[in-house]
């Protein structure tokens, strides 16, 4: 049993007459108490934030009130503990205030003293308490700002949603392209969470056969079926207490949804050959990278599992909506890369940072991690312009060179990068780029493009 935390005051005395007296004074001063007889299992029922005061006397039998004070500040040594002592014990009080007992009072006492007392260390309870939470969020963000590492307004605002929904027992749908960043969102939702003492399970659903999925998600007993020898925990069960996140959610099968849509329901689990309905306290994490009311449209997917899913979606943004962030984030993964191997770091060059800015990383993070790998290596990068929705475009190199080198590369990755959007025409292409018709179809030739290469095709007397 935990101790409610709008008891503001738990009030330990052995005598019955003194404790009775004593409630009723903190009673009508509009305090909440706990009246105990005795100290014995108290720290065991409060929480290290628990946001009240303890009063108790000294002398008592069982747990006396200096063996309270020992294990109540080895739970919070913040806590305030006010000692009541009869006129033998002073000594001993003077001892326990040493030991960081709050105050003491002498028998016997005028209830103005004990108010008194009482409020000023429920002022101080709730200073120390703030200041915590104050410093709990500025780790904590600063721990987010660690793991989410951008200044782009799209990432501001994640990090804002994230911090806000951790708090909370929301299951979440993390949208977000392949490579965006879906597991790091949401092992940051359990370690900001009240659950982040307790298992992170993740499972991705479109690597687990058809054949053993319900078994590593439910689990199953002995004679199941074929195989099943011994008793096995499904990764829900596992998680107990803790979070599950599970990508590519999109990839279950139907009768697979039907079971998780009622253990998003009910929270419980019924292994595979089971009767035994099991309750879970989890959290669920899903995440896709498709349109999960479009795969419901077309029967994909349950339209009931996705409402139950989409009460707190979280979007992440690809990495072409995140501006500067792109090379933010090339420095800080090549520079990591660097002091794992033992190398020293590389500055990007202005020729570089332009190319980087105008890639559209279709392979999101997860990509832009892989060539800041490759560049801290000192390798030559090639960059894969093609487009997100799977178009066609064209590799570009960055590369360490001269001026000229670079100038000449930048000129082609901006061609190319343009070359993978959609043009009605060879016009619209030079219209786009800031140039002349001729001086297009120069440059096309120089660097070896073709007008097809953006998914229309090339006519010479356009060029004229």
């Amino acid at each position: 049993m935990t101790i409610d935390n709008r008891i503001q005051v738990v009030l330990i005395d052995d005598d019955p007459h003194l404790r009775q007296a004593l409630s009723q004074t903190l009673d009508l001063a509009g305090l909440k108490i706990l009246p105990l007889a005795e100290a014995n299992g108290l720290a065991g029922q409060l929480e290290r934030d628990w946001p009240g005061v303890v009063v108790s006397d000294i002398r008592m039998p069982g747990m006396d009130g200096i063996e309270l004070l020992t294990e109540l500040h080895a739970l919070d040594p913040e806590l305030p503990v006010l000692l009541i002592t009869g006129h033998g014990d002073v000594p001993l009080a003077v001892q326990a205030m040493r030991a960081g007992a709050y105050d003491f009072l002498e028998k016997p006492f005028a209830s103005d003293a004990l108010l008194d007392s009482v409020r000023r260390a429920l002022a101080l309870r709730r200073l120390v308490l703030d200041n915590r939470s104050l410093r709990l969020a500025l780790s904590d963000r600063n721990e987010l700002s660690a793991r989410l590492v951008g200044q782009s307004a799209p990432m501001l605002r994640l990090r804002e949603q994230i911090g806000a929904l951790a708090a909370t027992k929301a299951d979440v749908l993390i949208l977000g392209e392949t490579g965006a960043g879906k597991e790091v969102v949401a092992r940051a939702l359990h370690d900001l969470s009240s659950r982040r003492n307790g298992p992170f399970v993740a499972i991705n659903a479109g690597a687990l056969a058809e054949s053993v999925v319900e078994s590593e998600l439910f689990g199953h007993e002995p004679g199941a079926f074929t195989g099943a020898q011994k008793r096995r925990i499904g990764k829900f069960e596992f998680a107990n207490g803790g979070t599950l996140f599970l990508d590519e959610i999109e990839s279950m099968s139907l009768d697979v949804q039907v079971k998780l849509l009622r253990l998003l329901q009910e929270r419980v689990v019924e292994r595979l050959g089971g009767n035994q309905l099991i309750p879970l306290d989890i959290r669920i994490i899903a995440a896709t990278k498709e349109d999960l009311r479009q795969s419901a449209d077309q029967g994909r997917f349950r339209a009931d599992l996705y409402y139950r899913l989409n009460v707190a979606p979280l979007r992440i943004p690809p990495l072409r909506e995140r501006g500067e962030d792109a090379l933010v984030l090339f420095q800080h993964f090549a520079d990591e890369a660097s002091a794992r191997h033992g190398l020293p770091p590389h500055e990007l060059q202005p020729g570089q940072r332009a190319l980087l800015l105008r890639h559209t990383w279709p392979g999101n993070v997860r990509e832009l991690q892989n060539a800041a790998e490759r560049f801290a290596l000192g390798l030559e990068l090639a960059l894969d312009n093609s487009a997100p929705d799977g178009g066609v475009g064209t590799p570009v190199e960055v590369v360490s060179s001269g001026l000229s080198e670079q100038v000449e590369n930048f000129e082609k990755s901006l061609i190319a990068a343009e070359l993978a959007r959609s043009h009605s025409s060879v016009r619209s292409l030079a219209e786009a780029l800031g140039i002349p018709r001729k001086t297009l179809h120069d440059k096309l030739r120089k660097h070896g493009l073709n007008f097809a290469d953006g998914g229309a095709s090339s006519h010479t007397d356009d060029l004229d």
